[in-house]
């Protein structure tokens, strides 16, 4: 059965579960009550009816059988209401289950009470079955009784009663089934609303997984199904960026990897054709091009191994101040080579920069954003670097007067081969991974790497690293 199937199915089977239960209260409570209201009514019955006996005893003197007949036969009593009368001695003077001619007969008269072969009474002698009057007098004397019962009933309902009983019933059986029918339906109309974002969930994974990327259920809502769609479209998108992601990695690693190959298969096949001499300056730019594809692929695999978290951090208390002053220090001549000026500025003001980190990975990061500045600064032109902190971080920032990154650019610097102007790039000796790895390695440090940027001004890279590591994280847990 389907899920609204079964949810309308649960909606019905507790309309007729209360249904049940209500019926059932219903008929002890309300049939009690019922039955109490019935009897009371017979005791007002038989109370009008003894006080009429007692008005014929008193005028006649004695009993009368007709008078007793005539008002068993009144309208204060109705068709179905039976009624004996007995003197004070017990004895039956009217009783509505003798024949008429028993009835009629009898010795002395009208007031003559029935000798020893009267039939026998057929009257009911349960209490329950019955109510009993005492007949008094204007005197307050006891001059007999008389007993009322319902003719064909034990619990004193008359056909009124029993008719207005049964449409009671019949109202409440057909509520019953309205209630029950009404609960089918809502349980069929709120079952499909429910369903809907779930079908909706469950064709849009059914066309990612058929191959459209791009399906969407497009729910948005504060109610968790809401929630859900909101979460599987988030979902679908990353999964879409990674897949396209993928896809341009292998793309770009295979351009990348042609690159210096095609180079070197260049330069040898001229070497061996004859055209170029087989000398240093040949040979060496074969291991030139040799070196640039063993770099990238050492870099392409840190970066792999970051991402997976394979690369294991070797963490220790490391001053940020000191070592970033010294990476500054032996890459001075190199940028002094390149006609750059190079300066290290210390702003922690006698303040503390130890924090817990891999001090190979994070000088890895430093020389990454310094050979970056380095490659797209021009001649003469200024690099700063400088470490300075708040009461959370360390940073360390990297500024140039570079050719600078354009806006548009700036939200896609990090990712794998990325180059604003490719040739440049290249000639300039980048391979476009290694803002990447960087960017991986503050994050497993749990930090961030913020940039700033204006073209042909220069661009500013600040590292922020936290002083303490979470508790309890994978970093914190690898071997130092």
């Amino acid at each position: 059965m389907s899920y609204g199937g079964r949810m309308a199915l649960s909606f019905a089977m507790t309309s007729l579960v209360t249904v049940i239960i209500l019926a059932c209260v219903v008929t002890v409570v309300w049939g009690g009550a019922f039955s109490d209201y019935t009897r009371a009514n017979v005791e007002e019955i038989a109370q009008v009816a003894a006080e009429k006996l007692a008005e014929g005893y008193e005028r006649e003197g004695e009993w009368n059988v007709d008078d007793i007949k005539d008002i068993a036969e009144s309208s204060a009593l109705s068709d179905d209401i039976g009624m004996q009368v007995t003197d004070t001695s017990g004895v039956i003077m009217y009783d509505d289950t003798w024949p008429a001619a028993a009835m009629a007969s009898g010795a002395g008269g009208s007031g003559a009470r029935k000798d020893s072969h009267s039939p026998v009474s057929k009257a009911p002698t349960d209490p329950e079955s019955a109510v009993v009057t005492p007949i008094v007098n204007s005197e307050g004397e006891g001059i007999g009784q008389v007993r009322l019962w319902v003719l064909g009933s034990d619990a004193l309902l008359t056909k009124a009663d029993t008719a207005f009983r049964e449409r009671t019933f019949n109202a409440m059986g057909l509520a019953a089934f309205i209630a029950v029918l009404m609960a089918v339906v809502i349980g069929f109309l709120v079952s499909r609303m429910f369903t809907y974002p779930v079908r909706t969930i469950t064709n849009t994974a059914r066309r990612i997984r058929e191959g459209d990327l791009s399906a969407r259920t497009n729910m948005r809502g504060d109610d968790e199904i809401d929630q859900l769609g909101e979460t599987f479209d988030e979902m679908a998108a990353s999964l879409e960026r990674d897949l396209k992601r993928e896809r341009r990695l292998t793309s770009d690693v295979a351009h990348e990897l042609r690159t210096p190959l095609m180079a070197m298969q260049a330069t040898v096949e001229a070497m061996q054709d004859g055209v170029y001499p087989t000398d240093a300056e040949h040979l060496e730019t074969v291991a030139a091009e040799t070196r640039r594809l063993a770099r990238l692929v050492q870099q392409t695999l840190d970066l792999s191994r970051l991402e997976n978290h394979t690369a294991p951090l070797r963490l220790d208390q490391v001053d940020m101040v000191q070592l970033t002053q010294t990476i500054v220090n032996n890459q001075h001549q190199l940028f002094h080579n390149k006609g750059l000026h190079l300066r290290f500025v210390d702003e922690m003001e006698g303040r503390s920069a130890v924090i817990i980190c891999d001090a190979d990975m994070i000088t890895q990061c430093i020389i990454n954003l310094m050979s970056n500045a380095m490659r797209y600064t021009p001649e003469d032109g200024w690099v700063v670097v400088s470490v300075h902190g708040d009461r959370k971080h360390v940073m360390v920032t990297v500024s140039d007067t570079g050719i600078g990154i354009a806006k548009d650019d700036l939200a896609r610097i990090f990712g794998r081969f990325w180059r604003a102007d490719a040739s440049r790039a290249r000639e300039a000796g980048g391979l476009g991974v290694g803002l990447a790895v960087t960017k991986q390695i503050v994050e497993r440090h749990h930090g961030f790497i913020a940039v700033e940027s204006e073209l042909e001004k220069g661009t500013t890279f600040t590292i922020h690293l936290p002083r303490e590591l979470e508790e309890g994280s994978p970093s914190t847990t690898m071997k130092y």
